[in-house]
C-alpha cells in the first residue's frame, strides 16, 4: 500500500513540476516576443533561474541571449517544420549548457522572415524533484518501520501474556487445581477472554475433581463397611466354632454380600450412564409401563394409582423401569401409610409423579438429595439399607432421555416429578410389560436374616437384590 501511494505521489509531483516548467517557458515567450516585434530587443536578456534564452534572426545569428549564452553559438538548430510555431526536444546537453534540458523552439514571424526563439529549462523527470523522490521513498520506509515496530510490540505483548498462560497451565497438576492463569488487562480483550475461559474451565475441572475424590471416598467407605462386617463375623465364627450359630452367621454374611452386590451394581450403572451408553429406545405407553411395574411389585404401603393411558414416550423401558423402582423404594422407606403414583400428559410433556405421605424434604435439600452417596441423617436413622445412589441414578436416567427429575412442593411428604417429551407413535408391544408379567410368576425372594453387623451402612436392603429394579435411593425426604 505504501509503495502504491509513493508512486502516485511521485507521478503527481512530476506532472506538477512539468507544468511549472511549461508555464515558465510560456512566460518567457510572452515577455520576449513583444520586444522582438516592437524592435526593442536588448542583446542581453534578463536571466531566469535555471533557464536560458536565445533569439536568432532569419540568418541564424544570435541577436539576443541570457548572460550564460552571450557570445556562444545557437543552443539548437531545430524548429517546427509545420504550420505550428512551437517545437520541443530534450537535448543532453544543448550547446553552451550543461546537463539535459528541455528546449522549446518558437517561430516569430517578422517582415524579413521568421525568427527563432529558443527557451531551455531543466528537464523534469517523471518523479519530479529529488526531494519528492526522497520523500516518496523515505516516508513509506518510515511508516513501514513504525507499523512493524508497533506490530512487534503488540504481538510481543500478546505473546508474553499467552506464554504466561501456557507456563501456568504446564505447571498445574492434579494437586494444584486451585491455581489459575493470569488474566490480561482490558487493553488485551481477546487474551483476557481466553484467560477467563481457561480459568472457568479450571474451575469446572476443580469442582469435578473434588466431586470425584468425594465420590471415590464415599464409595470406598460404603464398600469397606459390609466387607468389614463380613470379615468380623467370619473371624468370630472361626475363633469360636462350637459357639457359633452357623446358619445365622451365614445369613448375616449373605446379607452383607447382597449389599456389596447392590453397591457394585449401582456403580456399574452410573459408569454406563456417565459413558453415555446407547439406549434401546422404542415408543412406549408410560401409563401402561408404570401400571405393569406397580402390579409386579409387592408393597408395604397402600398404592394409589392415577395412570392415564396412551401417553407415549420414546424410551429405554428397562431404564425407565429402574427409575420408577428407585423412586418407589425411596417413597416406601419414608412414607407413613400411602404412596400416590400418577401419570398424565402436560402438552408436549409426559409427567410421572411419585408422592409419599411422609415428613417430606426441606427445600434446602431438594438438589442435594440427587448427589451421589448423599444420605441425610434422617435417612440413616430410618433405613441404612440403601446405597445412596438411587436418586442419582434416577436423575441420570431422566437426563439421558432429555427429561428432568425434580422435587416439587406438596402438602405433605416428598413429591418427585419426572417429565419426559412425548412422541407421536402407534402402540407397539412393550417388552418391559411382558418382562414384568413374566417376573410376576417367579418365586418371591427368600427372606433375609438381619446381619449381625452393627447398624448403619452394613445393613442390607430388605427388599431383595434385583439388579435393575432395585430401589436404592436412600436419601431421606424427612430432612
Amino acid at each position: 500500500m505504501f509503495i502504491g501511494i509513493g508512486v502516485l505521489f511521485l507521478l503527481f509531483t512530476g506532472n506538477k513540476d512539468a507544468d511549472a516548467a511549461r508555464a515558465r517557458v510560456i512566460g518567457s515567450w510572452d515577455r520576449v516576443v513583444p520586444l522582438i516585434r516592437q524592435g526593442y530587443l536588448p542583446s542581453v536578456l534578463p536571466a531566469g533561474k535555471d533557464m536560458a534564452i536565445q533569439v536568432l534572426d532569419t540568418h541564424g545569428r544570435v541577436v539576443a541571449a541570457t548572460p550564460q549564452l552571450v557570445g556562444k553559438p545557437p543552443m539548437a538548430t531545430f524548429h517546427s517544420a509545420t504550420k505550428t510555431v512551437r517545437a520541443e526536444r530534450v537535448l543532453c546537453p544543448p550547446a553552451g549548457l550543461k546537463g539535459c534540458m528541455t528546449v522549446a523552439s518558437y517561430k516569430v514571424y517578422q517582415p524579413d522572415g521568421p525568427w527563432l526563439l529558443y527557451v531551455a529549462v531543466p528537464t523534469v523527470p517523471w518523479y519530479g524533484s529529488t526531494t519528492a523522490l526522497v520523500l516518496a521513498i523515505g516516508t513509506p520506509l518510515l511508516m513501514t518501520a513504525m507499523v512493524t515496530a508497533g506490530t512487534f510490540h503488540l504481538v510481543n505483548k500478546d505473546m508474553t501474556a499467552v506464554d504466561a498462560i501456557r507456563i501456568e497451565l504446564a505447571e498445574i497438576t492434579a494437586t494444584d487445581l486451585h491455581r489459575r492463569v493470569p488474566v490480561a488487562g482490558d487493553k488485551q480483550e481477546e487474551i483476557k477472554l481466553l484467560a477467563e475461559t481457561v480459568n472457568d474451565t479450571l474451575d469446572r475441572l476443580d469442582r469435578a475433581y473434588k466431586q470425584l475424590r468425594q465420590f471415590t471416598s464415599d464409595a470406598s467407605h460404603d464398600l469397606r463397611s459390609p466387607l468389614t462386617a463380613i470379615r468380623t463375623q467370619l473371624e468370630e465364627a472361626l475363633i469360636h466354632p462350637q459357639d457359633t450359630d452357623w446358619p445365622k452367621m451365614a445369613a448375616a454374611a449373605l446379607a452383607g454380600a447382597d449389599r456389596l452386590q447392590a453397591i457394585v451394581t449401582d456403580l456399574l450403572t452410573l459408569a454406563r450412564l456417565d459413558a453415555h451408553a446407547p439406549l434401546q429406545r422404542s415408543p412406549t405407553d408410560l401409563g401402561q409401563l408404570v401400571g405393569a411395574e406397580l402390579d409386579r411389585r409387592t408393597h408395604r404401603m397402600e398404592i394409589v394409582k392415577d395412570l392415564q393411558q396412551n401417553i407415549y414416550i420414546h424410551c429405554d423401558t428397562l431404564r425407565i423401569t429402574r427409575l420408577l423402582g428407585n423412586l418407589l423404594d425411596n417413597a416406601e422407606r419414608h412414607a407413613t401409610s400411602q404412596i400416590t403414583v400418577s401419570v398424565r400428559a402436560d402438552g408436549p410433556t409426559a409427567t410421572l409423579e411419585v408422592l409419599d405421605d411422609g415428613a417430606g424434604i426441606a427445600p434446602d435439600h431438594w438438589e442435594t438429595v440427587f448427589d451421589r452417596f448423599t444420605r441425610l441423617d434422617a435417612s440413616r436413622d430410618r433405613d441404612a439399607g440403601g446405597t445412596g445412589l438411587g436418586l442419582a441414578i434416577a436423575r441420570e436416567i431422566a437426563e439421558a432421555h432429555q427429561g428432568t427429575l425434580t422435587i416439587q412442593n406438596s402438602e405433605r411428604g416428598a413429591r418427585f416429578v419426572l417429565r419426559l417429551p412425548v412422541c407421536e407413535s402407534s402402540p407397539v408391544p412393550n417388552r418391559s410389560t411382558h418382562h414384568a408379567r413374566a417376573s410376576a410368576h417367579r418365586s418371591p425372594p427368600r427372606p433375609q436374616t438381619p446381619p449381625a453387623s452393627p447398624p448403619g451402612r452394613g445393613d442390607h436392603n430388605p427388599r431383595g437384590h434385583s439388579s435393575w429394579s432395585r430401589g436404592d435411593a436412600s436419601l431421606s425426604p424427612e430432612e
